[in-house]
């Protein structure tokens, strides 16, 4: 490629901060594959955030950039995955597989969209000096009413506008707001940028955990669980522990320390929610199937009798599973097991996602 800026360019990158800050451009986290686009021509290349290549997994989208793009330029963006109920990230990781037929059948089954936030360079220019404002009014000009699944993401300089952003956008899958200075030039991998994400807490089972990479004495991720509420007005009875995340960021010796105390609540697995064939309809470990990377993945986990609550802090649900590791906060030894159902969890009101790129 015959560009001013070539890959391999790490994208900009956020700091995470509690309050929206004043006085900066905002616009809405999308909750996606950070990439980067570069067009030459005919030629067009999409980078990940770590500068991998991802064009082969997203065919569709490359005639779609070469409609809404000029000739030459280099784009930051963010792709994502529109379902029926907004951003949909588990279908977005599954796009990314080595086998060509299956990215072929889901480039027509869930096909991605591409949503532009930056432009680091247009022609014979490189504008990664230029400061946000200047990039952001020719990316919009460049992109002018884009159509098809090339998207510009809104953008407003109103804090208050912001903040409604944060709390409604939510409804369409995504997971907060970033703020950007008016004058700052685009300094790849490094946190120029601010991040306002959500976060809550929520008190869950401890089911059971998987051991450390360094060996069975230690701990690494608490598997967490919650139970499903009754649906009176469906006839639906309540129970069955549904498998929705994990907490693992412990210190080495408190790894060790959680492996000594977990060890009177162990139990052979014929005796726990989750044993294999007897689960039911709930969500388990063993739903997320063999790893399409590295196959004979090991998903065994240690088995305990579910009596322990822990509290954590988590930013956002997908379906019926916390999106990110959570945080966690303590243990509550106050808090009845049964009382941990879903019911806790606070679900933000449906917003189309046509709004949002409105």
């Amino acid at each position: 490629m015959d560009l001013p800026v070539v890959p391999p360019v790490k994208p900009m990158l956020a700091r995470a901060v509690d309050e929206i800050p004043a006085g900066l451009v905002y616009e809405p986290k999308w909750d996606g594959f950070r990439a980067l686009v570069f067009r030459d021509g005919d030629e067009v290349e999409i980078t990940s955030r770590t500068t991998k290549s991802m064009t082969r997994y997203f065919p569709e989208l490359v005639p779609d950039l070469l409609a809404a793009l000029p000739e030459r330029c280099v784009l930051d963006g963010e792709i994502v995955v529109a379902g029926a109920n907004g951003l949909d990230f588990e279908a977005l990781q599954q796009r990314v597989h080595p086998a060509a037929s299956r990215i072929t059948r889901l480039a027509t089954e869930t096909p991605v969209s591409f949503v532009a936030f930056d432009l680091l360079a247009s022609g014979d220019t490189a504008l990664l000096d230029q400061p946000f404002a200047r990039r952001r009014a020719d990316l919009a000009a460049l992109l002018g009413d884009p159509a098809g699944r090339v998207h510009l993401t809104p953008a407003t300089e109103d804090l208050d506008v912001a903040r409604e952003w944060f709390d409604r956008f939510e409804g369409a899958g995504l997971d907060g707001i970033i703020a950007k200075a008016p004058d700052s030039r685009y300094e790849p991998d490094r946190r120029v940028m601010f991040k306002i994400k959500h976060v809550r807490t929520a008190d869950c089972v401890v089911a059971g955990y998987r051991p450390h990479k360094s060996g069975p004495d230690a701990v690494g991720s608490l598997l967490l669980g919650l139970y499903h509420e009754p649906d009176p007005a469906a006839g639906a009875p309540g129970g069955g522990l549904a498998a929705v995340g994990v907490s693992s960021a412990f210190p080495m010796a408190r790894r060790r320390e959680l492996a000594r105390e977990l060890a009177e609540l162990v139990i052979p697995i014929e005796d726990h929610p989750w044993a294999p064939g007897a689960a039911g309809s709930t969500r388990t470990p063993w739903d997320a199937g063999e790893s399409r990377w590295a196959a004979g993945r090991d998903l065994s986990f240690v088995p305990l009798r579910p009596v322990l609550v822990v509290e954590v802090r988590y930013d956002h649900m997908e379906g019926p599973r916390f999106r990110h590791t959570t945080q966690f906060v303590r243990f509550r030894p106050d808090r009845e097991p049964a009382s941990c159902t879903f019911g806790q969890l606070s679900r933000p009101a449906p917003v189309d996602l046509a709004q949002v790129l409105r």
